[in-house]
């Protein structure tokens, strides 16, 4: 099972902060670092403010060498396709060939508010269309220009570069790069994810809903032909854990979080709970785990995961 670790700069984090959280999940030995794309607080004053995601992945491009870089989800109401695909490129060549791009309707209303930006009441055929245009970019052969007519984008004779240092993992003919897609609806997400991604994302669902939902998708991979072990299962859950009771509980004061909720939603309590917790998901089919961190400061918590609950894991 891979471990990834994922965090929400914009509860309060600086760029330096990120890299000290990016260079202990590196030493560490964890697989990626992966940010939230949001531009306000939910709850807190968000002090410095926040962080361009893709700002500051550049920046960990070349502070980095080894893990994966990428969004735990880009909102499609925030970039024109054409700019995100030059974005994610330019990133992935930056980083010789290590970052994803999860992308999503968006959802934070008073976000897109604070800073003017448009948030129309239907947001799914932005996403699909978005989805259709930034890999139609990647994927046109270099000398050949791409063009695009659909009901919210235009895109005409397009020299559609840079590219990504990557292959498609559906495509390895052609340029990519890995694509997450997640969301709870029992059909168009999945049929979504079907045909674009490479990583279905459950983040933060109701535990007891995990099974029915990968289920959901496997229908929608068996729906286009496409075999289930091309597209990895991975699930988001808040993170607090502790050597022993004590210390689960001092982790769970410091995120603002009761630690009975804890143990009911997240990867929380001692380690040989989230160590069994984990199995569980394992069980159900879950190859990917994004841990999400709160306290960027606590490197120790990463610590203890890497070195006291990741050999135990299938």
């Amino acid at each position: 099972m891979q471990l990834r670790i994922f965090t929400e700069p914009q509860q309060g984090a600086t760029y330096d902060d990120q890299l000290a959280v990016a260079r202990a999940t590196e030493e560490l030995g964890f697989d990626a670092f992966f940010r939230s794309d949001h531009f306000l607080a939910m709850g807190g004053d968000g002090l410095p403010g926040p962080t361009e995601s893709w700002v500051t992945l550049a920046g960990l491009a070349r502070e980095t060498s080894r893990i994966r870089l990428g969004t735990l989800v880009s909102s499609a109401t925030f970039r024109h396709p054409g700019v995100l695909a030059i974005q994610v490129a330019q990133v992935d060549q930056m980083s010789g060939g290590r970052v994803e791009l999860g992308l999503g309707t968006g959802w934070f209303e008073q976000e897109h508010a604070a800073y003017g930006i448009p948030f129309p009441p239907r947001r799914f055929g932005m996403l699909e269309e978005q989805l259709e245009v930034v890999t139609g970019l990647w994927r046109t052969p270099v000398g050949e220009t791409y063009t695009h007519e659909g009901p919210l984008y235009t895109l005409t004779d397009s020299p559609a570069l840079p590219k990504p240092v990557q292959r498609s993992p559906l495509d390895p003919s052609r340029a990519g790069v890995p694509i997450v897609v997640g969301g709870n609806g029992p059909v168009r997400t999945p049929a979504l994810a079907a045909r674009y991604a490479s990583d279905f994302n459950l983040s933060f669902p109701e535990l007891g809903t995990v099974e029915e939902k990968f289920a959901n998708v496997r229908r929608a991979l068996d729906e286009v032909g496409r075999e289930a072990s091309s597209l990895t299962l991975s699930v988001a859950l808040v993170l607090a854990v502790g050597s022993d009771e004590a210390a689960f509980r001092r982790r769970a004061a410091a995120i603002g979080r009761e630690p009975d909720e804890l143990r009911e939603h997240g990867l929380a309590g001692t380690t040989q709970e989230v160590v069994d917790r984990l199995g569980w998901l394992s069980s159900l089919g879950a190859t990917r785990v994004y841990l999400q961190v709160l306290d960027l400061h606590d490197l120790d918590h990463l610590a203890h995961v890497a070195q006291e609950i990741a050999p135990h894991l299938p």
